[in-house]
Formats: structure tokens, C-alpha cells, sequence
């Protein structure tokens, strides 16, 4: 799952397990409201009382506090391979006052949820993809449901943009060109995963073939409008920057010449000083119930 690398776009640079903490830590906080949102609309899709919810592939822990928000009356275990994540997600579920309900279990998908309890709410963010055998993953998550417990899966939606077409630097869609070159790097870390299995990406399908019956697709955006804080102006750089690391034997000499200016803290058109930055992703979210 989380293989030191950030949510999308991924890429070939790898992190010490401290700062692909704090890389993670930051991109939660710019789909702050994504992570509320989601687990507003889940609170009245599930019909049977919530008494246990699994985040698999929780990083740091932002989104399954909130889910342990979002129920109040269930325990929340955090699953992730990285004992330094699953430290994270203890330490913010203890500054949140919700420690005596949140628990963390290293492991991988999908072998890893094998003898967990069995769970009212499987909640999966932008990790599946990290899984060489997709379907296995789901297949594994959909078994650990109690009947009327949902599955929901976060796959798809639409990449991030956070400049303007044309930034006054450079050609403009410099953020379509990222993108492309993304994609491309996207398919060659699927090539290489252990275990890899080819596979339409037709998430309610797979969640169909697992067993459980749809229960609904939404689309959610994390929508942070221009101008930023200074503080989320600070995310959306690192998030440049660890873009401009991984994407930078693929991207073309003048649009790396742009990021460079973008990633200036001392030149006026960094996204340190513009005014113009903002964040935008749409996130999907599918569900299946066990029947």
C-alpha cells in the first residue's frame, strides 16, 4: 500500500519514513473537507448501528479520526504497513480525545486483515492502487464486513489543480502536462508491484465481484478557492515540490524551469507569495453493502 510515496502524482523519489509523514500529513490537511464530507454522507448510508470501522491504508491517521468523529460510538482501527504512520494516527487520535476508541494494526493488504474482528464500516483511501492484485484487496475488505456493513472504496476522480492555466510563466497547462506525464509514470509503478494483475478499474465492478451489493458512488471536491492561506500555500509547495522530484525526468526543460520559479520562496511569482493559487480535487467514493 503506502510505499513512501504521497498520494498522486506518485513517483520513482523515495521518502524517509519522517517526511513521507509529514508529506502525508500535509496533503490530508488540503482534503480536510473532503475527509468530513465523505464520512457525512457514509453516517446516513450505513443502516445498522456502527460499532467498528477499519481505515486500510490510513498513513498518519487524518481521515480515520474522522471517521472516529463521524462515529462516535465505534472503535477505529488504523491499518497501514508503516509503524512510523501508525505512530502519527495514535498520537492524533490521542490529541483528539479519541484514543480510548482507536487502535493500529501494521499489516498489508490483502493478506493483512485476516483475523481482524469483523467491521461495520471498510474504508479505503487512494491506497488500493498501491496493491499489485486490486481485486484481491477488495475482495479481502468486503470478507471482513458484518451484514449490512458497507465497503467504501476511494478511487478515480480527477487529478488536483491548484494554478491558473496561464501563470504568466511559461506555456500554459503546465498542470495538464504534469498530469500526462503522471499517468505515464502511474502505469510503469502498477507494472512493477509484486503480484501485479491487470484489471478494468471499474471499482463498482470489482466491489460487485466481491460479493456486496452497490450502495452508492459520490463525488467529493476538496475545494480550497483562491487566495490560499499562507499556510496551505505552503502545502500546495511541497506538493510541487515533491512533484518536481518525482516527475522531473519526464518533463519537458522549459516546464522545469517554470516549477523552479513556482518553487522560488524569494521570487513574487512563487506559489509562496501568489495570489492566485488555489486547490481543487474531485475524489470518488464507492460503496458496497454485505447483504
Amino acid at each position: 500500500m503506502h510505499n513512501h510515496k504521497a498520494h498522486g502524482p506518485h513517483g520513482h523519489h523515495d521518502y524517509s519514513h519522517e517526511v513521507m509523514g509529514d508529506i502525508l500529513e500535509q496533503e490530508g490537511a488540503l482534503h480536510r473537507g473532503f475527509n468530513a464530507d465523505a464520512a457525512a454522507w457514509l453516517s446516513g448510508l450505513i443502516t445498522v448501528p456502527v460499532a467498528r470501522v477499519l481505515d486500510a491504508g490510513s498513513g498518519p491517521g487524518l481521515a480515520a479520526c474522522v471517521l472516529a468523529e463521524a462515529f462516535p460510538d465505534a472503535e477505529v482501527t488504523a491499518l497501514d504497513p508503516q509503524d512510523g504512520l501508525l505512530a502519527r494516527a495514535a498520537a492524533r487520535a490521542e490529541r483528539l480525545g479519541l484514543g480510548g476508541r482507536f487502535r493500529t494494526h501494521r499489516a498489508e493488504l490483502p493478506g493483512g486483515v485476516d483475523g481482524l474482528d469483523p467491521v461495520d464500516l471498510a474504508w479505503s483511501s487512494r491506497a488500493l492502487h498501491h496493491v499489485g492484485d486490486q481485486q484481491a484487496a477488495v475482495d479481502a475488505l468486503a470478507a471482513t464486513l458484518r451484514p449490512g456493513g458497507v465497503l467504501a472504496v476511494v478511487e478515480g476522480g480527477l487529478p488536483p489543480r491548484c494554478l491558473p492555466r496561464d501563470l504568466g510563466l511559461g506555456t500554459p497547462g503546465l498542470e495538464a502536462r504534469m498530469d500526462a506525464a503522471a499517468q505515464d509514470w502511474f502505469s510503469d509503478m502498477r507494472t512493477d508491484l509484486p503480484e501485479t494483475a491487470a484489471a478494468v478499474e471499474d471499482w463498482t465492478g470489482m466491489i460487485t465481484k466481491a460479493g456486496l451489493t452497490p450502495a452508492g458512488t459520490k463525488t467529493f471536491l476538496a475545494d480550497l478557492p483562491a487566495p490560499l492561506s499562507a499556510e496551505d500555500r505552503r502545502f500546495v509547495h511541497t506538493r510541487l515540490t515533491m512533484t518536481r522530484d518525482q516527475l522531473a525526468d519526464a518533463l519537458l526543460p522549459e516546464d522545469k524551469a517554470t516549477l523552479e520559479t513556482l518553487l522560488d520562496p524569494d521570487s513574487p511569482h512563487g506559489v509562496l507569495h501568489r495570489r492566485d493559487v488555489f486547490f481543487l480535487h474531485a475524489l470518488t467514493v464507492h460503496t458496497g453493502r454485505k447483504e
